[in-house]
């Protein structure tokens, strides 16, 4: 990709509404889906950004409606996030500071390896790869701020 775009503060830059399209692949078998919708970041009461995604999931032809719902609260450094599930579990740290930033989850027997890269003042793009014993996932998300 080359030049990244630094973001001196992550959950200012990340506020608002963004445009949303994924693409999922599974590299085990040859199934391969797409999600577009769209990603509101809001003020949290306390700090930080509810993230809430909605759209329609297509996959193997498919389509069905998604949504999902993450906490981005202020991280441990001035300028990152502390990205979290909506029930408050920790799910991976954030930090565009540079424009671009690699996080790890484990999830039971699978690993999580995200990649985040901030092209600009309005698109950002995260790919997730997914490793384990029943998982060889690719999620690619490419976002587009609206507002």
């Amino acid at each position: 990709m080359g030049t990244f775009w630094p973001v001196p503060d992550t959950l200012a830059h990340l506020a608002g509404s963004w445009r949303v399209e994924r693409v999922v692949r599974d590299l085990a078998g040859d199934g391969e889906g797409y999600f577009r919708g769209t990603t509101v970041f809001r003020p949290l009461a306390g700090g930080g950004l509810l993230h809430e995604e909605s759209g329609t999931f297509t996959w193997q032809g498919v389509p069905r409606p998604a949504e999902r719902t993450l906490r981005f609260l202020p991280g441990p450094v001035p300028g990152t996030a502390d990205v979290r599930f909506a029930d408050g579990r920790p799910f991976h740290t954030l930090d565009l500071t540079t424009g671009r930033h690699t996080a790890d989850h484990p999830c039971s027997a699978d690993l999580y390896r995200g990649e985040f890269t901030v092209r600009d003042a309005d698109h950002w793009r995260s790919v997730w790869q997914v490793g384990g014993p029943a998982k060889d996932l690719l999620l690619a998300t490419d976002y587009a701020r609206v507002d």
